[in-house]
């Protein structure tokens, strides 16, 4: 069992799966990512049918257990559940926390998408694990996506004591002020999967989030020393 404490470290920089037409290419991103530093993956893939994502989840599964990362599926309980997965990611939209709940007996980390205080802070009374905040910026990886911005993440900040993770569009430039805004961590798409070098992009992102709380430095890289 995660203390809250040591699930905020695993959540500092938390990768998700875009929706490339080639799983191959997507597999060797993660793994890149991996070894630059990610402490949290994501398999999400809305057009995706349940057996390529069971198919793609146990690989996925695989790399993380081998890095000590955690593992989550965006939306799909029983995904999460066949391939043995950490978490689970909800969104409003989705299965609710307290149904989650009740089909796993809280054996799986439960994250769930906030855009406001109020939501944050229902998420929370309902035991939610972590909660994803956003969108911070703009992102091409979700156009439609709710606007919550610094804002937003300093007054969810200040109204929950449930680990935050940012996401939506934050490049390595932005990191500072999102951390300094209360995450404990920042979710990315594009930024370390559709990168030239997912590895050295995860390693730069890294690198500013220990910036930002330079008590928290460890060494995060998983191999292939410095970049």
């Amino acid at each position: 069992m995660l203390t809250p404490e040591r699930l905020r470290e695993r959540l500092r920089l938390y990768v998700v799966t875009d929706e490339r037409a080639s799983l191959e290419s997507l597999v060797a991103a993660v793994s890149a990512a991996i070894a630059g530093g990610a402490t949290a993956i994501q398999l999400r893939r809305k057009a995706d049918g349940g057996r390529s994502l069971v198919a793609l989840g146990r690989t996925l599964r695989k790399l993380t257990r081998e890095a000590d990362v955690l593992f989550f599926v965006n939306d799909r309980v029983d995904i999460a559940l066949l391939v043995e997965a950490d978490g689970v990611h909800v969104g409003q939209d989705d299965m609710g926390l307290l149904d989650v709940r009740a089909l796993t007996h809280s054996s799986l980390l439960v994250g769930v998408s906030t855009h406001t205080t109020f939501q944050a802070q229902a998420a929370e009374r309902d035991g939610a694990s972590y909660l994803g905040v956003g969108a911070i910026y703009p992102t091409a990886s979700k156009p439609d996506a709710v606007r919550t911005g610094l804002e937003g993440l300093r007054a969810i900040r200040h109204g929950v004591g449930t680990p935050l993770v940012a996401i939506g569009g934050i490049t390595r430039e932005r990191v500072g002020d999102v951390m300094r805004a209360g995450a404990n961590g920042i979710a990315v798409v594009s930024a370390v999967v559709s990168a030239e070098d997912p590895r050295l992009a995860a390693v730069e992102l890294l690198d500013e989030i220990e910036s930002a709380n330079p008590e928290k430095r460890t060494s995060h890289f998983k191999s292939g020393g410095t970049p």
